[in-house]
């Protein structure tokens, strides 16, 4: 699906829920990923379901609650699960550090920790590690580029 950062790679099952979303140019680590969590799998090259296709090109052109209308499901650890339902829960507009989430999820000294799992999170965009930045307000790590980050957290209002 293009997008104006790129074209983004969408992974869904036979329910239609997304698994994974990354950008073409990091199809490697997405295909890792997908492997690490569910094993062989075969992908085929279809259109993205058209509910899914609106909703994030809603979002790409300014509508920002379209992604809550995003139907997915993801494998991981309780840990990564854990994390990544948090990173859901952050509002558009609004960013937390690491130390923060760790804390929002009951596990304060876990910051490494979540940041392992922020950087596994196979559902870019939808499940927002983009909004995770360091400790000081810096742009930290983003499994799709700085530069990605940097135009996700300004359209959504964030200044960078």
């Amino acid at each position: 699906m293009a997008t104006p950062i790129g074209i983004a790679l969408l992974v869904t099952d036979a329910e239609g829920n997304l698994r994974a979303l990354d950008w073409e140019d990091y199809e490697h680590r997405m295909r890792e990923l997908l492997r690490l969590h569910y094993g062989a799998v075969e992908l085929s090259d279809q259109p993205a379901p058209t509910a899914m296709r609106i909703a994030l090109s809603g979002y790409f052109d300014g509508d920002h609650d379209q992604l809550s209308g995003i139907a997915w499901r993801i494998a991981g650890t309780p840990f990564q699960q854990k994390v990544w339902t948090a990173l859901a829960k952050i509002p558009v507009g609004t960013t937390l550090s690491y130390g923060a989430l760790a804390a929002r999820i009951d596990t304060p000294k876990a910051i490494r920790a979540v940041g392992h799992a922020n950087g596994s999170n196979p559902i870019s965009v939808v499940l927002p590690c983009h909004r995770l930045i360091g400790a000081d307000g810096s742009l930290v790590k983003y499994g799709g580029g700085l530069e990605r980050k940097r135009w996700l957290l300004r359209h959504e209002g964030v200044e960078v």
